[in-house]
């Protein structure tokens, strides 16, 4: 990331320790992932060594280290999830797919991740596409759910191949 588009998110989030988090998220959020140029200026910015800035970004999955797809599917692993039936579900996002957990797409347009929990034990099979909850998975349902995304991103790719000619 540039490092003026940086010192921007460290000038709105301020220039503190405990405004680390949201800065990283803050990357994230415009980039999909932290590169180790990233966590250095961050960590020269807000005068904090490279390890902490780089502890703290390891320690949470939402704060990819590699560059992940446009869209990060997030499915619950607990063994809540997988008396429900999240191995079917994880089956059919494979099958469609044709990634497995830890993997992006060729295109970049899916990473697929398996996670501890995202908060919806109640509701599980349950998965997270970006900041989007989906509850109460079945294999159809899923297959649509992605249908509908993988339509999203080719229109978005047409528009944008579109406006670039």
């Amino acid at each position: 990331m540039e490092k003026t588009v940086l010192e921007e998110i460290i000038y709105r989030q301020g220039a503190q320790r405990d405004r680390l988090l949201p800065i990283l998220q803050d990357v994230v959020e415009q980039q999909n992932f932290l590169t180790e140029g990233d966590m250095l200026h961050i960590a020269n910015l807000l005068q904090m060594s490279a390890a902490e800035v780089y502890g703290t970004a390891s320690f949470y999955s939402f704060l990819p280290l590699n560059r992940k797809g446009k869209y990060m599917i997030r499915l619950c692993k607990s063994i809540i999830a997988k008396m429900k039936g999240s191995d079917q579900v994880l089956a059919a996002i494979t099958d469609q797919l044709g990634i497995k957990p830890g993997e992006t797409t060729a295109d970049g347009v899916f990473s697929l991740e398996l996670v501890n929990d995202i908060g919806w034990s109640d509701r599980e099979p349950a998965m997270l596409i970006n900041d989007k909850v989906f509850t109460d998975l079945d294999p159809v349902k899923v297959t649509h759910i992605l249908t509908n995304y993988l339509k999203q991103a080719s229109t978005q790719a047409f528009v944008t191949n579109l406006s670039t000619n």
